[in-house]
């Protein structure tokens, strides 16, 4: 309410303003009028332009009501009411509604910068509105659904008949759905502090075939497991950036590659050095996506393969797009259904 009055406040000034401009133009054009028909008249020249003193005197100060009318409308028209219009949308987004656009164009190019960056604004809002809706009700889903787990497997823990091999069972589901909240509240402070711009970290240099041979002997469990085969191709490459959180990208990456490869698949890990960058590239003969699913693994929570939703919570390919995206890269993925897929990231060097 404050900011609207404030609003109106600044555009009644601006009208007393042009209108004390237009009038003062007026009283000057008509005491200049007067004292050049005086001095016309003092030095008898009127005659010789056949008009009398009081007739070029109201001729002079009908062009000068004409010209400041003029000036009026023009005035009101080009620029009063295109801000009063600005003034209105803006109310509208102070409410809340993100919907409103200018379509004005007026003949001052200053003016039109304005509203374009006002549509600019409006649009950028609406995004960040659509994506803090979408945002807040699925890490609501995500935080429910490990929670009731928890609480669930808490109270059947109570049955003082339960077996040893019971209780430990379900111990065991709730250490695994606390691991769950712990990754997902994690994984989505650093997304929230890489979107503000928040986050921190020293660029430091650093041996990459070596950071992204740590993120694979982290999932060996996983892949002795499941007797997956590695083809590793690794070139001793030094680089500079953020290794803390291109660590993150790898383990992502190398951790979705061994869930999604079924047992005695294979793995390709792959890094080529070029000029100005570095690729690499990391491949597996597992599930694969179909088309609609390649086109939004980048997109928080989206989980295609519904089967291995206990195992993540949709935020470790989108945050491999930030963080990559932060260090100057691009990150891209090549699948076929029931075949596999390949997610290449190129880095600057």
């Amino acid at each position: 309410m404050k900011n609207n009055n404030l609003n109106n406040k600044s555009l009644r000034s601006l009208r007393k303003y042009l209108t004390f401009v237009i009038f003062t133009m007026i009283i000057i054009s008509i005491l200049l009028a007067a004292v050049f028909t005086l001095a016309l008249a003092y030095l008898h020249l009127l005659p010789k332009v056949g008009a009398s003193p009081f007739g070029f005197l109201f001729g002079i100060l009908g062009i000068s009501v004409a010209i400041a009318s003029f000036f009026a409308y023009y005035i009101n028209e080009h620029i009063l009411r295109p801000i009063r219009t600005l003034s209105d949308a803006s109310k509208t987004v102070a409410t809340g509604n993100f919907n409103v656009r200018i379509d004005v164009r007026t003949d001052i190019e200053e003016l039109n910068a304005t509203f374009d960056n006002f549509n600019n604004m409006v649009t950028e809002l609406n995004s960040i509105e659509t994506l803090r809706n979408d945002f807040v009700a699925n890490v609501s889903h995500e935080f429910k659904t490990p929670l009731s787990a928890i609480e669930g497997y808490t109270m059947l823990l109570q049955d003082e008949a339960l077996s040893e091999a019971e209780r430990n069972d379900y111990i065991s589901k709730i250490t695994d759905n606390t691991r769950r909240l712990s990754s997902l509240t994690g994984d989505i402070l650093l997304i929230s502090k890489l979107d503000n711009q928040t986050f921190a970290s020293e660029k430091l240099s650093f041996r990459l075939d070596e950071q992204i041979r740590e993120a694979i002997l982290t999932y060996e469990p996983a892949w002795t497991d499941k007797e997956i085969e590695l083809d590793i191709d690794l070139p001793e490459i030094n680089y500079t950036g953020e290794e803390n959180l291109l660590l993150q990208v790898w383990l992502n990456l190398i951790g979705n590659a061994v869930k999604f490869t079924p047992k005695g698949g294979r793995i390709t890990v792959i890094m080529t050095e070029f000029q100005d960058s570095v690729v690499i590239t990391i491949a597996d003969n597992g599930i694969g996506m179909d088309e609609d699913t390649a086109k939004h693994i980048f997109e928080k929570f989206y989980q295609g393969d519904t089967s291995h939703k206990s195992e993540g919570n949709g935020l470790g390919l989108a945050l491999c797009k930030k963080i990559v995206t932060r260090a100057g890269g691009n990150i891209s993925a090549d699948s076929t259904l029931g075949k596999g897929s390949t997610v290449t990231v190129k880095l600057p060097k």
